[in-house]
């Protein structure tokens, strides 16, 4: 390899620390020049800037500070962001395109664990499993299913909204179901639908058929609030929500009414506001499951998002390309 780049870390420690142990510092060192192994938690400190002055390739993680043009200057031989994370709309100015910078995302590596948690929570709404828990609780008895939806995954219709990268591999562990799969998405077409095993329809045809529906969309001005009053009563009485994207999208006083009436179950990883009030009936409906924000990589998950981003950087050093680049048309629709 004839070029090494000068490679550096902006992120919090507990981030870095778990994303990039020893192993995947020793297998950066063999495709760039580390300029410093320490992240930077700050880009305007007296140390910040000497690194970035001396920085090519900028990897960025959770709690990597804002980057705009005035950081931006400060780099002045910067070539690439390199983000070993999720989305890079929280930190980063879309004017680093206008300035030729290159951008690489490890989405599709947290993408992962998200689709597992999904896939998980809609196997257990479907099960009613928090329904069975909250009665077994209250009778300390055998289970009684006369009470309970329409319980099971055979021959079921789950709706997948947002063919994002979660969306796209959600819809790719569905195929170990027995069940028929629906696809609600502005951007693609009937034969990309076809080609990732859905059906595509459009957002009201998903909510009246669907038995459970999963929602993966971006949160953008045009999705707020996207899943609201008229939405949720299309849906028929039983069925299971499941959200890992971001609780905006599902407006809350209406899904609260629905919830709390019992017509829906519901497994909510992200909630809005987050995390609800203390007094939010929520938290101790039989058919809700909410949990704090954890279907992202978490714990050894992590390791994922280090081995993708060094990959990304040994690409780029040697040919110039990512696999898995953010381009500026991405910028505006992805999550």
């Amino acid at each position: 390899m004839s070029w090494l780049p000068r490679v550096a870390f902006a992120m919090d420690r507990e981030s870095h620390a778990a994303a990039f142990p020893p192993a995947a510092l020793a297998e950066l060192r063999q495709v760039a020049r580390v300029v410093d192994p320490a992240p930077l938690s700050d880009l305007d400190s007296p140390h910040a800037l000497r690194v970035l002055a001396d920085t090519e390739v900028l990897i960025t993680g959770w709690g990597t500070p804002r980057v705009d043009p005035s950081i931006l200057e400060k780099a002045p031989g910067l070539r690439a962001i390199v983000h070993a994370a999720g989305t890079v709309r929280l930190f980063l100015d879309p004017a680093v395109f206008d300035l030729g910078i290159r951008v690489s995302s490890c989405a599709s590596a947290n993408a992962i664990p998200v689709a597992e948690f999904a896939l998980a929570s809609t196997v257990f709404g479907l099960k009613r499993a928090s329904r069975f828990a909250a009665q077994l609780r209250e009778t300390k008895s055998i289970r009684d299913p006369r009470s309970m939806p329409e319980i099971g995954t055979y021959g079921v219709v789950i709706g997948v909204i947002g063919a994002s990268r979660v969306g796209r591999e959600m819809l790719r562990m569905l195929r170990t179901l027995d069940a028929e799969v629906l696809l609600s998405d502005p951007f693609i077409t009937p034969e990309q639908a076809a080609e990732l095993g859905a059906e595509l329809v459009d957002l009201a045809d998903l909510c009246r058929r669907s038995d459970a529906v999963t929602v993966h969309a971006p949160l953008t001005d045009e999705t707020v609030g996207m899943i609201g009053a008229e939405e949720l009563s299309l849906m028929h009485d039983g069925t299971v929500i499941v959200n890992t994207a971001r609780g905006a999208l599902i407006d809350t006083p209406a899904l609260t009414a629905e919830l709390v009436s019992g017509r829906l179950d519901a497994y909510l990883d992200v909630v809005h506001p987050e995390p609800l009030p203390a007094d939010s009936p929520l938290y101790g409906l039989p058919n809700v499951v909410i949990t704090p924000h954890i279907a992202g990589a978490l714990g050894n998950e992590i390791a994922r998002l280090g081995e993708l981003a060094v990959a990304e950087v040994g690409r780029f050093a040697a040919g110039g390309t990512f696999d898995h680049e953010v381009r500026p048309a991405d910028f505006a629709i992805m999550a």
